[in-house]
């Protein structure tokens, strides 16, 4: 096997790699020396079977499997004898001279005719020069649980599980009525638009605006007809903006029972008291916060690194993360039935805008990549395999189905694994970095970044109007952005 450089721009190399039809021959003839104990053919004792006659046999499918090895084996040698760091399978093409033809030269080679030449297009990784990680300056932010918040919490929890009487007379905002309905547009029933029993509190604002509003006074055993406007940005495309009527039949009327928060209130619950009821409500505040608070340190950091580095990308890493942003951006726009024009945005500045969100991505990914390297982050089995039950249980009574999914599709199984590996390298770097704390309201940690905020995957230049979408389309990757 001949090896011979032919191409070393940038991230891009390519090799000609050249081997003889003799060296297949000799190649082919081992192979079926090994296949000759397997087979039985009629007029052959087993083991018997001369090779020529299993050339003619079988030749030209045992040599597709040798040419498989072979270009395997010269991928292999090519990484190694170059100590090369690969971004992307390597891309083969066979060749075989005065053949400009791929398919015939293919057919050349498994016939014993031409020499096999192979062209293997490469793109490699490009070297980082890690920066130390103690020079990086971050700001946590930590809010106080405010017993306020509390108490607002545990009422909201209170209402969600009071009781509710059957009442006599119309129905007033806080009842709760029992409807069946049809919704119809043009006067033709839509999917989706038609439930029986259906329980609505009114005044939740949990159906379509104008809704509830219009079933205040209603009776059990009404039939009224409701007319409401989906909204603009409706998340069925197909239904926004449009003018729609509810055929609705009122099964019953029930009004709330007195609102009582106490430990019988904690009780049915689960819990022993109102004071652990509590308890338990504030350790889940401060957990939202936590996670508030980590997200924003982590977008911090991010914004850094993405500030320190500068080094070419491998292209077609770049292309894939583009097309995967792009994909998503599409499909937002095509589920609210907008387009560019209504975001006030052409193509050609919303491509533009996405392809720096996928460098930016690339980048960091490569970056992150170094520093878990350097600092030995590993992710164990054990862990993929409790992210994959916590994926599992958010599809309930598909849990097999999920499990399965994963388990026989590697690709989608390091899905998984990415955003562990980065949230360990994220720890890594914060354990040596400057971190100091900053104490502030709930309000300030909820707050979004102005203008001209920072965000994970957002271009400063970005037009107002795409911004929104921009965060929507990017913050897919927020949590695994390599």
């Amino acid at each position: 096997m001949q090896v011979t450089q032919t191409l070393d721009e940038g991230l891009k190399r390519e090799f000609k790699v050249v081997v003889s039809a003799s060296d297949l021959d000799a190649r082919l003839n081992e192979r079926l020396a090994t296949l000759k104990d397997r087979v039985n053919i009629n007029g052959f004792r087993k083991g018997k079977v001369p090779v020529a006659h299993l050339k003619k046999l079988y030749g030209k499918s045992v040599m597709a499997e040798v040419l498989d090895q072979v270009v395997a084996d010269a991928n292999r040698k090519i990484v190694d004898d170059n100590g090369l760091k690969l971004a992307m399978q390597p891309k083969v093409k066979v060749t075989a001279e005065d053949e400009p033809d791929e398919q015939k030269a293919v057919l050349g080679v498994i016939e014993g005719r031409h020499d096999l030449g192979l062209t293997v297009a490469v793109e490699v990784l490009p070297k980082v020069e890690l920066t130390d990680v103690s020079s990086l300056k971050v700001e946590r932010l930590n809010a106080e649980v405010a017993e306020a918040d509390v108490d607002e919490a545990v009422e909201r929890v209170a209402k969600q599980n009071r009781a509710f009487s059957a009442k006599d007379g119309a129905a007033a905002n806080g009842d709760r009525v029992t409807i069946d309905f049809v919704g119809k547009i043009d006067g033709e029933a839509f999917e989706g638009g038609s439930a029986t029993d259906a329980p609505l509190e009114l005044g939740s604002n949990s159906f379509i605006p104008g809704f509830e509003e219009q079933l205040v006074g209603v009776k059990a055993g009404d039939e009224k007809q409701v007319s409401v406007t989906f909204p603009a940005e409706y998340q069925a495309a197909h239904l926004a903006g449009k003018d729609a009527t509810f055929d609705v039949t009122v099964k019953g009327v029930e009004a709330p029972e007195e609102l009582k928060i106490d430990d019988e209130l904690a009780k049915s619950l689960g819990l022993e008291s109102l004071d652990k009821l509590k308890e338990a409500v504030r350790d889940q505040i401060a957990g939202d916060y936590a996670r508030v608070s980590r997200q924003k340190v982590k977008r911090q950091l991010l914004d850094a690194l993405d500030e320190q580095y500068s080094f070419d990308l491998p292209p077609t890493l770049v292309e894939q993360e583009f097309e995967n942003v792009w994909r998503q951006v599409m499909g937002d726009l095509a589920r609210t039935g907008r387009t560019l024009e209504d975001e006030g945005e052409s193509e050609e500045s919303a491509r533009a805008e996405y392809r720096k969100i996928a460098e930016r991505r690339v980048r960091l990914g490569l970056v992150l990549a170094e520093i878990g390297e350097k600092h030995d982050v590993k992710v164990s089995d054990d862990e993929v395999t409790r992210a994959l039950v916590e994926r599992a249980r958010q599809y309930p009574g598909q849990e097999q189905q999920v499990w399965d999914f994963y388990r026989n599709n590697p690709d989608a199984l390091a899905e998984l694994r990415a955003p562990l590996f980065e949230d360990k390298v994220v720890d890594a770097i914060l354990g040596k970095a400057s971190v100091t704390e900053r104490a502030v309201s709930k309000d300030e940690l909820f707050a979004e970044p102005d203008e001209d905020g920072e965000e994970a995957d957002k271009p400063k230049a970005a037009p107002k109007k795409a911004k929104s979408r921009t965060k929507t389309a990017a913050e897919a990757g927020d949590e695994s952005e390599a």
